[in-house]
């Protein structure tokens, strides 16, 4: 992805608190927030593509990345939940604009205990959702969630 940035002349955008860049072939707009842990492998935060804002999986870091928040599932899916509502907050959106998301987690035996703080969040007119056990996540946390948001 970068390579073609770089061959396109086209450079990432720096603006305060996020940045953004463009591919002018295939119409996507990749941006990031500083407010939000920085991408820890090859993948970007947050992708737009037209109307749609694709968020990659979210874990329970503190702000640098180098550490879990939380212990429990509830500490850890509000500091998920807080992390993906300053990256919409990056681009005008709150979370009345997710329209679908995935909730990994590696015990479903605590998912309404997962559930109570994610209704918290989502009260009115819930988006989709997709909830699934995993056998590890990043870091060894208890939950991930991904969403794709709309403008």
């Amino acid at each position: 992805m970068m390579k073609k940035l770089v061959k396109a002349g086209l450079l990432a955008v720096t603006i305060p608190l996020s940045s953004c860049g463009t591919d002018a072939d295939s119409g996507r707009t990749v941006h990031s927030t500083d407010g939000v842990y920085p991408a820890v492998g090859p993948y970007s935060q947050m992708v737009q593509a037209g109307d749609l804002y694709f968020l990659s999986g979210v874990i329970p870091l503190n702000s640098d990345g180098n550490a879990v928040q939380g212990n429990g599932i509830d500490e850890q899916t509000r500091q998920v939940l807080d992390f993906i509502s300053e990256k919409l907050e990056s681009q005008d959106m709150t979370l009345g604009n997710v329209v679908m998301s995935t909730v990994y987690m590696t015990d479903l035996g605590e998912f309404a205990d997962m559930n109570g703080v994610y209704g918290e969040y989502f009260s009115e007119q819930p988006p989709a959702r997709a909830t699934v056990e995993v056998s590890r996540l990043p870091r060894d946390v208890k939950i991930e969630i991904s969403v794709i948001a709309t403008q």
